[in-house]
This record gives structure tokens, C-alpha cells and sequence, in this order.
């Protein structure tokens, strides 16, 4: 097993101290993620004798069955199937969906730029802290309501497309409206401002963050979620979402496949999102299966699980032969294999456990999540 360097994304709307406490350091800007895994366009690096060594990419390569263990690479090729991240939102980051397999492979194979990968991306998100976002489509009835309650003149196609039961239909009108857009985000929080609820104050909000953009609007179209530490969701194929804020630990398919429509300075492509978009999906509730004080989190996706583990004296055990990741969050942990392999880690260090290196011993006294796919 090898201690892990993880590549840390400074994306304007991450967090200024979340990932930089959890690893002891002072961040010089807003850091959004690191990530924990072998996607070609950030892998993590092999630390061997203090120095950062080769790729996870690079390794998993050279040894595929080795690193990951017949059945994994049998299952899911030569690669990792899984990416862990941290996710640290400072801010509103955008709204977007994800591909399922089949339009990841197609989009990937027309050489569309939205489609870097061939892969699916589902994910699952557990709370560190109090973590807030808006996932799924309203009903268009209560969609609606939301919407005429704000009066705009500008917002009625909008309005008559709910009231058909349109609600891919509302969103286009929505993001593709020909009214001059910051009049338009203008007339819309002048209204939002005059009522007193939650939903919208988080439009008013938005809108400080992006004064020419109507997809502001999407509080009022979309379902809000909150999580409490440790509570956790996940996000298949074709769920429109907006993290909103909250630390997180975030487990997804070793994909980097975003559609984006809004609240972002980053490329969008409405009609692409709106045609992967399905309008019934919504995000699923992954309640952890408890053993003592551990909890694993099964989400209905081959490529991963999460397993968040306390550790206490001596005797937990990890068993079979899997390619994992293990991050300590809390304390300090003991990570020895049957190779004969051993490490330690503090708070915001991890390593990557080849599944050649088959059942992990876990000792100290802390807290660790542990990444893996399921078999």
C-alpha cells in the first residue's frame, strides 16, 4: 500500500478553510475538491520514501490485475471504476446532470466536447457538516405556483408551460427566454424580495452571485435537500442538481461527464442537458448500514460504496481482496496488510491499498472513510 498526494481543485465557489483545516495547511484561495483516484485528468500520486513517485493511473496500468484484482478488472476493464473526492462548497456551484452509460459512450464516441469520458457518472454525497442542495424536478403544479406567485410578466411562458405538465418544456423557456437577461434576473429578485420564504431568499441570493443568469430561478423548480452529518444521497442518471453549501465527501463512477445550464462561469450547453435531463428522476436516500459504529453506504451502482469507520484499539478488519482508498478524517489510524504492508495516517492523509494486498487490519483511534467497489 502507498501513502496518496491528491490534487486539490481551486474552483471560485469551494471553501477557504474546509479541505485546508482538514490537512493542517493555510489555503490561498477558495479550494472546491481534492481528488482521491486515477482519472486520467487528476490522478493521485504514489508517495514512496517521502518523494511523490508515479501516477495511481500509471500503476493501476502497469499491473492491472495486481492493483485491482481479477474480478474488478474483469468487471470494469483495466482502471479504477470509482473517484472519491472531498467537496468543499463555499458558494452555489452549478446546475448540472449527468450522463447515463449509454449516452456517456455515444456522446464520447460523436467527439462532443461535454463527454471527456466513455463512463456513466452516479455519485453519492455524505455529509461532513450540515450539506444543502437542490436535486429533482418540483411537480409542475407546485412549480407553478412558486413561479405566478412572483407576478413577472417575462416568467409566463414559463408558467403555461407547467400548466401543460411541460416541465423540460418550462425549463427551456426558462434558460432560453429572449427577454435581455439581467432585466430579466432584475424583475425577478425585485419580486422574490417582496416574499418572505426560504426558496425565495435562496433566488435573491443566487442572483447576487449571478446577476445575468435566469437559471437563479431554479430554487422554485427544483426539490431542496438538507443533510445532517452522516446522512447521504445519491444521484443517478439524469438528475438535475446545485450544491448549494456544505463539506462533503463525495463517491461517484471515475467519470468527469458534466452537462451545465447555469450558475457558472464554466461552458454551458442547454439543449444537451435538457435532452439527458429526465424530468421524474429524483435523488435517492442512502441510509448507512450499521455495524457498531461503523456505517457502509451501498448505493444502487456497481462502480463504489462508502464505508465511514471508527476506529478503536485494535481488530477491525477489512476482508477480501479490493482496490481501495482510505482517507482518515479524524485521529489517527493504522492501516496493516496481509503482505505485510504497513501505514499510519493523520487527519486528511490517505492510501491507496492494492487488492493484491488483500484484508486490511485497521487500529488507533479515529475515523476513516473507506472507498471501494461492490462485487
Amino acid at each position: 500500500m502507498d501513502l496518496l498526494s491528491n490534487p486539490i481543485k481551486d474552483y471560485p465557489w469551494g471553501s477557504r478553510t474546509a479541505i485546508a483545516d482538514l490537512t493542517g495547511r493555510v489555503a490561498d484561495g477558495p479550494e472546491a475538491e481534492m481528488w482521491l483516484g486515477a482519472h486520467p485528468a487528476s490522478p493521485s500520486l504514489l508517495v514512496r520514501d517521502g518523494s511523490p513517485d508515479r501516477t495511481l493511473t500509471e500503476a493501476v496500468a502497469a499491473d492491472p490485475v495486481g492493483m485491482l484484482g481479477q474480478p474488478v478488472a474483469g468487471r470494469f476493464g483495466e482502471r479504477l471504476p470509482y473517484l472519491m473526492k472531498l467537496i468543499a462548497v463555499g458558494r452555489p456551484l452549478s446546475l448540472q446532470v449527468h450522463p447515463d452509460a449509454a449516452q456517456a459512450a455515444d456522446g464520447h464516441a460523436r467527439g462532443d466536447a461535454n463527454y471527456a469520458d466513455p463512463w456513466h457518472k452516479p455519485e453519492l454525497v455524505c455529509a461532513l457538516t450540515p450539506f444543502t442542495g437542490l436535486a429533482g424536478l418540483r411537480s409542475a403544479d407546485q412549480a407553478a405556483k412558486l413561479i405566478d406567485r412572483l407576478h413577472v410578466r417575462a416568467l409566463q411562458p414559463v408558467v403555461a408551460r407547467l400548466a401543460d405538465g411541460d416541465r423540460l418544456g418550462a425549463l427551456r423557456a426558462l434558460l432560453e427566454s429572449s427577454e435581455p437577461r439581467r432585466e430579466l434576473v432584475e424583475s425577478i429578485v425585485w419580486a422574490a424580495s417582496a416574499v418572505h420564504h426560504p426558496e425565495y431568499a435562496l433566488v435573491v441570493r443566487l442572483a447576487r452571485r449571478f446577476p445575468e443568469d435566469p437559471a437563479v430561478l431554479a430554487p422554485l423548480l427544483m426539490h431542496r435537500h438538507e443533510l445532517a452529518p452522516g446522512e447521504a444521497m445519491f444521484l443517478g442518471a439524469g438528475v438535475l442538481h446545485c450544491y448549494l453549501d456544505g463539506f462533503a465527501v463525495e463517491m461517484m463512477a471515475c467519470s468527469d461527464n458534466v452537462l451545465r445550464a447555469g450558475l457558472t462561469g464554466k461552458p454551458i450547453d442547454v439543449p444537451e442537458l435538457l435532452r439527458i435531463t429526465d424530468p421524474d428522476a429524483r435523488p435517492l436516500p442512502v441510509p448507512p448500514v450499521l455495524r457498531g459504529g461503523d456505517g457502509v453506504y451501498s448505493p444502487p451502482c456497481p462502480d463504489f460504496r462508502l464505508r465511514r469507520i471508527a476506529v478503536s484499539g485494535e481488530g477491525g478488519v477489512l476482508e477480501g481482496e479490493l482496490p481501495r482508498i482510505l482517507l482518515c478524517f479524524e485521529g489517527r489510524v493504522r492501516l496493516g496488510a496481509e503482505s505485510g504492508s504497513q501505514v499510519k495516517l493523520g487527519p486528511g492523509e490517505s492510501v491507496f491499498v492494492p487488492a493484491s494486498d488483500g484484508p486490511v487490519e485497521l487500529s488507533g483511534e479515529g475515523v476513516a472513510f473507506c472507498a471501494e467497489p461492490q462485487l
